[in-house]
């Protein structure tokens, strides 16, 4: 029996044995991620329609080392159509990934971000974010406005109400004025 004891003591003592690496891993921040697909999502303020997002996946993201912020992350697409106060759309914005930050309210967007407002405006760059509670655009990077009269290229930016209606620029590469059928005028 002694003899038996002693065989279960060494077999536990053994196989109990891990390396320092396996424990960092068992013990480490784990990234907890919920995953969406063909999502369809409304946003609303004072229980009024805002905005329609719909992107093929959406993936939550709820804790990452050295990350405390939780974000929704838009990894493949997605389309958003903003609505004015008479529900009626007034811009569309698509863009290859996006990510929200929800404790913050805003939305970083890149990789072929365009957004079309109902007068013709578009605006096109890399890099945008759209913030949330103020319901404005704005990047630091460079940005290309054409509307159906202008073509406007900002070298390093741009500040722009959701509905475009007030665009700052920031240092103005080139503009100009276009021609009823859309190209710049001989000698500009």
């Amino acid at each position: 029996m002694k003899r038996f004891l002693i065989f279960i003591a060494a077999l536990g003592w053994f196989s109990c044995e891990n390396s320092e690496s396996d424990i960092k891993a068992l013990s480490g921040k784990k990234i907890q991620k919920d995953e969406s697909i063909k999502v369809e999502s409304f946003l609303s303020q004072g229980g009024v329609v805002k905005a329609r997002l719909t992107a093929p996946v959406m993936l939550r993201v709820m804790a990452q080392m050295g990350v405390d912020t939780p974000y929704v992350e838009f990894p493949k697409k997605l389309h958003v159509d903003f609505y004015n106060e008479q529900k009626m759309v007034e811009s569309r914005l698509d863009s290859k990934y996006g990510r929200y930050f929800e404790s913050l309210n805003k939305v970083y967007l890149r990789d072929s971000v365009k957004v079309i407002s109902i007068k013709g405006d578009t605006l096109t760059c890399d890099d945008l974010w759209w913030d949330q509670s103020q319901q404005k655009f704005y990047t630091d990077k460079p940005a290309k406005l054409r509307s159906p009269d202008n073509f406007i290229d900002a070298k390093f930016g741009l500040e722009a109400t959701q509905d475009f209606k007030d665009i700052k620029f920031k240092e103005v590469k080139d503009s100009r004025i276009l021609t009823e059928e859309g190209a710049v005028p001989s000698g500009q």
